[in-house]
């Protein structure tokens, strides 16, 4: 009797990827506690999603655009508004299943806010929610057999084995690190009176598998713009924060192939007072979302064929797919360009410059994949008005990138996370500012490949009448298409007994070859 070693093999199939657009459309009325709008200046938003409700086929994703908005009050002043537009869509996932691993990604492609009159603000967002389902299942295929023994005596057995490299799902989790930091204001800049507004970026992240947890590391960036030194004056701190820390994470091994994907979910600044009492420290509190995925790459020895020369094998075979890596590449890619600053009124000095990467479209072609997006930077600056002292402006810079990846394919998958790494923004003359900036790319390339496993195995008798139809000796010239193993199953013999029957360098065929050929029986 012959008995299979089985294993399974972990694989995390991408069944499906959808995305669709989400316009947001609300207007706002300014409280009664705050003054009336004369001008917005600076705007931000972010999407907070909830826990996505799955059922077959479709979705459906609740959320929320929080936003704010920097205004000039009538009086001269300024002040910050903040609100929420919520938000629910359904979207139809073809190949979901309810047991599936669902992600939304998300990106704000526009927010537009204005002023309708004095007392509304007009808020419209556009939304791109990107869906993608997976699933884990485990494949079994055999890696070896063996005789057990039985009443009618040993099977002359023959083996073909291969390797194959496959790139196995190991861990698929999602979890959170949360940043707590405080602030001291410079010593040459004066208590905080009043905040106006606050931003808070990750630049240079990176995370990576240790045993039992994830390592993260990176720079927190934080900027506040306040009200201090008397008659309300504009003062600004910029502050990076450079953090390291670990998430415990069961399962996790640094040798495994992370694909690990790092968002700022939730991010706040408040002032408090320090030892004397003044306003002069920023307690920062920061949430980074990790969507984890951890692959495993080894060279999986399995069992590709079997015969007997005293037995009928009959293989039982099923269709499989593997996974291999084509690539782990972290690229960088620098932007360098000028933009026109010609406003009115004019420009003294930028403040603060803040930047986020947005992907137009991601194609693979011949070796490479490509990439177009755009960087959206938003300038902060002090004019040469003293009724209008702060302004600010938005600016796209776009950018091509082509990560080199060997074999990609149209059906190939990846996992691309871009981050902004670097920006600075100065001013070069002639109304013009200096943008340079270095965009990261943390990329991940799987192909799926075919193929076939055995999955049982049945031994029966041997077929007498066909073995004496069989010549007990035959000369014979290879074909192309031959393999040494091919040539042995077909006639009834054994590679070892074809290599001792002719001299072959190497222990290779080669078509054209005549080679003697012996049946073996029993």
């Amino acid at each position: 009797m012959l008995e299979l070693e089985k294993r399974n093999i972990h694989r995390n199939r991408l069944k499906s990827q959808t995305g669709t657009q989400v316009t947001l459309d609300d207007d706002f009325i300014v409280p009664d506690t705050m003054d009336d709008i004369s001008e917005v200046i600076l705007d931000s938003g972010l999407i907070q999603l909830e826990p996505v409700k799955v059922q077959r086929e479709r979705i459906t994703v609740r959320g929320k655009l929080e936003f704010h908005v920097l205004y000039r009050t009538e009086e001269g002043g300024l002040q910050t508004l903040g609100g929420a537009i919520p938000f629910e869509e359904g979207i139809n996932v073809p190949e979901l299943e309810e047991k599936d691993y669902v992600s939304v990604g998300w990106q704000l492609d526009d927010l537009d806010t204005e002023m309708i009159h004095s007392r509304k603000l007009g808020v419209r967002a556009i939304v791109t929610l990107e869906v993608k389902a997976e699933s884990l299942y485990d494949t079994e295929a055999a890696v070896d057999v063996r005789d057990s023994g039985a009443a009618d005596g040993e099977i002359h057995l023959q083996v073909k084995k291969r390797q194959i490299p496959t790139a196995a799902i190991a861990l698929r989790r999602k979890d959170t690190y949360r940043l707590k930091e405080d602030v001291t204001l410079p010593g040459s800049k004066p208590a905080i009176e009043r905040m106006l507004w606050t931003e808070m970026s990750l630049a240079g992240c990176l995370a990576k598998p240790l045993d039992g947890q994830i390592h993260l590391e990176g720079t927190l960036m934080v900027f506040a713009l306040y009200e201090g030194g008397g008659d309300g004056q504009v003062q600004w701190v910029e502050e990076s924060i450079p953090f390291s820390g670990e998430v415990k994470m069961q399962g996790a091994e640094a040798e495994m192939i992370p694909a690990i994907g790092m968002k700022l979910v939730h991010r706040e600044i408040e002032e408090k007072p320090d030892y004397d009492g003044e306003l002069r420290e920023l307690s920062v509190d920061a949430v980074i979302e990790l969507d984890v995925r951890l692959y495993e790459e080894q060279e999986l020895e399995l069992l590709q064929d079997l015969y007997a020369t005293n037995r009928e094998i009959v293989p039982e075979t099923a269709d499989a797919v593997f996974d291999r890596i084509l690539t782990r590449n972290f690229g960088k890619c620098k932007v360098a360009e000028k933009v026109n600053l010609e406003t009115d009124p004019r420009v003294l000095q930028i403040c603060h410059s803040g930047g986020s990467v947005k992907l137009d479209g991601v194609e693979s072609r011949e070796e490479i994949l490509a990439l177009d997006g755009v960087l959206e930077v938003k300038l902060l600056y002090l004019t040469d008005d003293d009724a209008r002292p702060v302004q600010a402006v938005t600016r796209l810079v776009s950018f091509p990138y082509e990560a080199e990846v060997p074999g990609i394919r149209e059906d190939s998958s990846w996992y691309l996370e871009p981050g902004l790494e670097q920006l600075t923004a100065v001013m070069a003359g002639g109304g013009q500012a200096e943008l340079r900036g270095v965009i990261a790319f943390d990329l991940l390339v799987l192909q799926s490949e075919p193929g076939q496993v055995i999955r049982q195995v049945q031994v029966l008798p041997a077929d007498t009448e066909k073995m004496k139809a069989m010549p007990g000796i035959v000369g014979y010239f290879v074909q192309p298409q031959d393999s040494l193993w091919d040539v042995a199953k077909h006639f009834h013999t054994t590679e070892d007994s074809i290599l001792a029957s002719n001299e072959l360098p190497g222990g290779e065929i080669k078509a054209g070859d005549c080679l003697i050929l012996v049946k073996e029986i029993g």
